[in-house]
């Protein structure tokens, strides 16, 4: 039987960072009581080296190594490279915060780097156990990030939750790709793709199998109607596992989609487009109705979430390169939007003290001008208000949209996009128009600093030339389809 070496050199980030998890896991045994932070050190230079050999591994083209399993193309590198990114920033944001709730541990590193792993394997898939390989250590990793507090029972609660709910959306998963496989006859992306092409399927069999995969999508996207579990977890998560579990997984989630939808099932867009106009609109309508009523800033930004994943389904059921790209810029900018605020969120909190509440915001252009100045940035950029990025995201989608040919769907975004500026709005309003409930200074760390300044200043940055950016989703869409 012969055995054919594979390439590796496709894998080097991923197999790179294995290796510097086990590296973390090690220091924190041998050194962490001592030097807590030694795990955070390696983390970022785990995370470091990984932009580092993503670059210099990157090639034109596309290369398909593991009997075609993995693919390494111009959407894979530029995605990772984005999830280093986050990741590293999620990090500097959350070590003071998890330093004084005696969570800075090799625990909540490891499991990071874990879950970047599994995101790395999801956006490099080409097949669908290793679709399913990378999401679910994605997801169990998620879930012990979340259950970290052992002494709260929120987060306790928000882990059984976020467990239950999540291994319900895998069976789904799981379901529809059996029938997929019993339809086609094959799990490898570019077979199925070819057998359905070829129209020599049963068509029936196929569809009842994307029902059950659009349903698993929508889970991981917390679209509505499978949204149940984003205001709890956001809830009862301490903030920093927030941060990490709305901001990285979202470019992997985009890549799934990808992978899945846009390349597997391609020739059935016309069977998953509807699927997804409902799902949109559902989540729009639900996530910013809902974001109204809260007076928890966290639950209110679940539901911002939820709004903000329906126009990201918006760009998909597009179905052509110009949908795809206006999704993945969507997507870039939602993540930088979120990084922001919820940096901004931790540095508001203290020991002792989470500052979860909308009235914690009162009178913060009185004690910070300058964060204040920064959380009106990328509250003006989750708005869509013009000179931020948020409206060429937007813009972008809507633009897709119209191009598709679904005009009534453009009017029914942007209405839905109005009701959203509201709440975002009311965070301003509470900064600069009401008195301060406490005259507590705010005396973040000088990385925190330059970070969040960086963070609120790239929304206007980008928002005043989005072509970067935008230029950047194209090619990486372009390359790869």
């Amino acid at each position: 039987m012969n055995f054919t070496q594979p390439d590796f050199a496709p894998a080097y980030p991923e197999i790179f960072l294995l290796g510097m998890v086990c590296v973390v896991l090690l220091a924190d045994l041998a050194w962490g009581e001592k030097k807590p932070y030694i795990a955070y050190l390696l983390a970022q230079i785990a995370l470091l080296g990984c932009v580092l050999i993503s670059f210099v591994t990157s090639a034109p083209g596309v290369v398909y190594t593991f009997s075609g399993m993995f693919v390494d193309d111009a959407m894979a590198d530029i995605l990772k490279i984005l999830v280093y990114i986050t990741v590293s920033a999620v990090l500097v944001y959350s070590r003071s915060y998890i330093a004084v709730r005696g969570m800075l541990s090799g625990e909540f590193f490891s499991l990071a780097l874990f879950a970047t792993l599994g995101m790395m394997v999801m956006i490099s898939a080409s097949h669908f156990l290793t679709l399913y390989l990378g999401l679910e250590l994605q997801s169990l990793s998620l879930y012990a990030m979340v259950a970290l507090r052992r002494n709260s029972p929120g987060s306790t609660e928000a882990a059984i939750k976020f467990f239950v709910l999540g291994a319900l959306a895998s069976g789904f998963l799981l379901y529809g790709m059996s029938m997929i496989y019993g339809s086609t006859g094959s799990l490898n992306i570019i077979r199925v793709t070819e057998v359905i092409q070829s129209g020599v399927i049963n068509h029936a069999v196929l569809v009842v199998g994307l029902v059950f995969i659009v349903a698993g999508i929508s889970f991981k996207l917390s679209a509505v109607p499978f949204h149940m579990w984003v205001p709890d977890v956001y809830e009862g998560a301490p903030t920093a596992v927030v941060l990490f579990i709305g901001s990285a997984p979202k470019l992997a989630g985009f890549g799934f989609v990808m992978r899945l939808l846009a390349e597997g099932m391609g020739g059935m867009s016309a069977d998953w487009q509807g699927m997804l106009i409902i799902l949109a609109v559902m989540s729009m309508v639900v996530g910013n109705f809902a974001a109204i009523a809260q007076t928890n800033i966290k639950r209110m930004l679940a539901y911002s979430t939820i709004s903000h994943m329906g126009f990201v389904l918006l760009g998909i059921l597009a179905a052509d390169e110009n949908g795809y790209s206006a999704a993945m810029f969507y997507v870039v900018v939602y993540v930088l939007m979120t990084l922001g605020t919820f940096g901004i969120i931790m540095l508001l909190s203290r020991e002792g003290f989470e500052a979860e509440k909308l009235d914690d915001f009162k009178g913060l252009n009185r004690r910070n001008p300058w964060y204040a100045f920064m959380m009106l940035l990328l509250m003006f950029s989750m708005a869509g208000i013009p000179p931020t990025v948020g409206i060429y995201a937007k813009l972008s989608v809507l633009q897709a949209v119209l191009s598709a040919g679904y005009i009534w769907l453009a009017v029914v975004a942007v209405l839905l996009s109005l009701v959203g500026v509201f709440y975002y709005l009311r965070i301003v309003k509470l900064m600069y128009f009401d008195e301060p409930e406490t005259d507590v200074l705010i005396v973040p760390q000088n990385d925190v600093k330059v970070l969040i300044s960086a963070n609120g200043l790239a929304m206007l940055g980008f928002g005043l030339f989005p072509q970067v950016l935008i230029a950047l989703c194209a090619y990486a869409i372009q390359q790869s389809m």
